[in-house]
């Protein structure tokens, strides 16, 4: 096995949704697993929390697709845009279909009314990102008409939230009335609200419980990740530790220039070590000279430009040989960490972890 790749701890992952399970009672929990379970590994991460969730969240239709092949049977929810002409694979998969047209629904309607097989689908409000959704001052004759859809189930409802990291929810709050506003529209038909309505995603789970509904969306949160800024107030923890070992081990002279460019030098005789992996694996380009690993338990910085499949740490006078350990994310180094050297936030920096580094998944 490559000597660089992501240890992922199962057993924290299932006591993070137990966690934000206990902390918004009675809403049910769909973790959103997109995006290779936000780097952590779907193929690993899916199987083992399934017992514990009452939904998956994905963002694209193969990933759904993907699930069903690895034997999940809880519902999933596709939340990115869909292609008329995809529609007939959510009937086939049984996957849940985000109703954000009038298009869409009777694409849907046709699919259910030909096959035999009822698509169930959750209608998308858009009251305030400006991605995907219908818009809610045009919510009403949308709505009007997915009640009139007879082979197709509206299981649900819902809205995404733009700035559910702010301190004064003031954008959040704006978004929650209009969400409202929209979900009136059932009570002046005399009509019942579709079973399940939701908005809230990691922050708004934090600090927003106006917003939890009967269903709330982890992301960042299962992965015991807090986004920037908000109160950690749920007992979560990361699950995630990407290891390597030193690959090589030399002594560098004075004024000896180190990596591409040549923009770092050792102001005095140094040891560095190189890392096994680099910007192709996901170590950010934008890191060089301002990342920090631990080797062997101790922190030392990376110097030298990361290149596409290795990097330089000085270790100054300490010793490190071929072999020894190395932790770039996890024992003491954050995603918050590497966001900030990166320039990004933590979303990239999981979901930005290669495919070519191993995924091992672990449990206590």
């Amino acid at each position: 096995m490559r000597p660089t790749y992501l240890e992922v701890n199962l057993s924290q992952l299932r006591r993070n949704v137990e966690a934000i399970r206990k902390y918004v009672n009675p809403a049910k929990v769909m973790p959103m697993i997109k995006a290779n379970a936000y780097g952590h590994g779907m193929d690993g991460v899916a199987p083992y929390l399934e017992p514990y969730v009452d939904y998956f969240g994905v963002a694209v239709l193969e990933e759904g697709i993907h699930l069903r092949e690895l034997g999940i049977t809880k519902p999933i929810l596709v939340a990115g845009g869909v292609l008329p002409e995809q529609v007939s694979l959510f009937a086939e998969y049984d996957l849940i279909l985000t109703g954000s047209s009038l298009e869409l629904l009777d694409v849907a309607e046709e699919v259910s009314r030909s096959t035999g097989k009822r698509i169930k689908t959750h209608l998308k409000i858009d009251t305030g990102m400006e991605r995907v959704g219908v818009h809610e001052y045009e919510a009403e004759p949308f709505i009007e008409h997915s009640l009139k859809l007879k082979h197709v189930e509206v299981e649900g409802i819902y809205t995404h939230l733009a700035n559910s990291e702010d301190a004064d929810l003031v954008h959040a709050r704006l978004q929650l009335e209009r969400f409202q506003e929209v979900l009136q529209i059932y009570e002046k038909r005399s009509e019942p609200h579709p079973p399940l309505r939701h908005m809230a995603n990691s922050a708004a789970i934090l600090q927003f419980p106006e917003s939890y509904f009967e269903l709330v969306r982890p992301g960042l949160m299962t992965y015991g990740v807090y986004p920037a800024g908000v109160k950690e107030s749920v007992e979560i923890a990361p699950a995630l530790t990407w290891r390597s070992r030193v690959a090589y081990s030399k002594i560098t002279k004075l004024g000896r220039p180190v990596s591409y460019g040549s923009l770092w030098q050792a102001e005095a005789e140094t040891r560095i070590v190189t890392v096994p992996c680099g910007y192709a694996d996901g170590y950010f380009r934008r890191m060089t000279n301002r990342a920090h690993v631990i080797v062997n338990k101790k922190k030392y910085p990376q110097v030298g430009r990361i290149c596409m499949d290795q990097f330089m740490v000085s270790v100054g006078d300490d010793e490190a040989q071929v072999g020894d350990e190395i932790v770039l994310l996890g024992d003491g180094i954050s995603a918050h960490d590497l966001a900030e050297w990166t320039g990004t936030n933590e979303y990239e920096v999981l979901t930005n972890i290669s495919a070519r580094v191993p995924r091992v998944f672990v449990t206590d």
